[in-house]
């Protein structure tokens, strides 16, 4: 008996079989790692954080389970560079020191008593959609989920420069954690160091940049900085340095090696590439639903959704395209629009009657009229990828 070739209903029944047996076993793993629809949809669960990495610890949102603006601690991607440290609350102490007028030291109660606000931001990993990039880079290959949104409560930094008294000729802000480590691959560091990242004194100066002790209404998880970390609205999430212990005024500019060497892209100045720190977050839309492969019945209409988001400018417009790029069309934005906060959309798609492959892309355009590019910028090396992708589904 001579073997043949399955047909597209037999495609059809074994992919469903595959995702309602083997998929609940394997959730949270690299392989396929979210629950199927039924599970996700009917049972509201959540499948676990895709690891990217075990230690340190880097792990994934599996963007296709979003469902609202505010993204849970225990559903908030984890970057970590160190294992993390264990800092106590009782002796910790958080020093803000160089160029200052008075130099001074916090405890975690005293910040605590400070007036506080609370400020809802998006944090996006710079290398987040580094998996897309061909052919294979150096670097945790990060997806869609290395973002998430929440609303972070502390005391805003320029509270703190005010009461230590910054000197005339201050132009940045360096904030240094309590986790260390040695970089042992290309390009290594020199010894043991500890992860630092600088922000101009303009936008410390900014009134929702916070240092932050809770995290969604509770107090910081370890993986995200507990007790002390910093909240940069605007900027890539390296910025925003977890157990913060360290401030410090410059009137220098900071070249630390997470400044110069690593988050920095080559920016051409008279066509000289130069090393230049990454900073704002670029427009970028991704899609949810549907996920990558998913077989999507023919002939009816599927709520295409996902969210939006860019750095100190707003999503003015998103669009997608259903037909690998041919022709573009509005998608519908929800909820208000904040300041540095992700919008999540949604778009009806009349699903052809036709069994076929789909391409479906999106695409965002920030208020300065810069709408996400269809490739990446190798200026950019590994960073700010934010190149439009098709998610390719099964019609049938």
């Amino acid at each position: 008996m001579t073997n043949k070739s399955p047909n597209h209903a037999d495609k059809k029944m074994q992919r469903r079989t595959f995702l309602s047996g083997v998929v609940p076993a394997m959730a949270g793993t690299t392989l396929f790692p979210f629950a199927p629809t039924p599970l996700i949809e009917k049972n509201d669960a959540f499948p676990g954080l895709i690891t990217r990495e075990k230690e340190p610890s880097n792990l994934e949102f599996p963007f296709a389970t979003l469902k609202g603006r505010i993204t849970p601690n225990a559903q908030f991607f984890v970057r970590s560079h160190f294992p993390f440290p264990k800092l106590d609350p009782d002796v910790w102490k958080l020093s803000l020191t160089g160029d200052v007028k008075r130099a001074i030291t916090i405890s975690y109660d005293e910040l605590r008593k400070m007036p506080s606000k609370t400020v809802m931001a998006t944090l996006e990993c710079a290398g987040n959609g580094r998996a897309k990039l061909a052919p294979k880079v150096k670097g945790l290959l990060w997806e869609q989920g290395a973002v998430g949104n929440a609303e972070w409560t502390g005391v805003p930094l320029s509270a703190l420069l005010e009461k230590a008294g910054l000197n005339a000729d201050v132009l940045e802000i360096i904030l240094e954690g309590a986790d260390k480590g040695e970089i042992t691959e290309e390009p290594r560091s020199p010894g043991e160091i500890r992860f630092a990242r600088s922000i101009s004194l303009k936008k410390a100066l900014e009134a929702n940049v916070l240092i932050a002790y809770q995290m969604n209404g509770k107090d910081l998880p370890i993986a995200h900085g507990y007790p002390v970390r910093a909240i940069i609205p605007g900027w890539y999430g390296m910025a925003s340095i977890k157990w913060l212990t360290n401030i410090i005024a410059t009137s220098k500019p900071f070249e630390g090696y997470w400044q110069t060497i690593e988050y920095a892209y080559w920016k051409r100045q008279a066509n000289q590439p130069t090393l230049t720190a990454v900073t704002a977050v670029e427009a970028k839309a991704e899609i949810a639903r549907p996920m990558l492969h998913e077989i999507v019945p023919a002939g009816k209409p599927y709520r295409i959704h996902g969210a939006a988001w860019c750095g100190e400018k707003s999503v003015i417009k998103v669009e997608i395209s259903t037909d690998n790029g041919l022709s573009w069309q509005g998608v519908k934005l929800l909820d208000t629009e904040i300041p540095n906060v992700w919008r999540l959309w949604e778009f009806n798609w009349h699903v052809p009657s036709k069994p076929s492959t789909a391409g479906i892309l999106v695409r965002a355009t920030d208020s300065d009229g810069h709408v996400q590019p269809d490739k990446h910028d190798p200026d950019r090396r590994t960073y700010m990828v934010n190149k439009t992708v098709a998610m390719e589904v099964e019609i049938g």
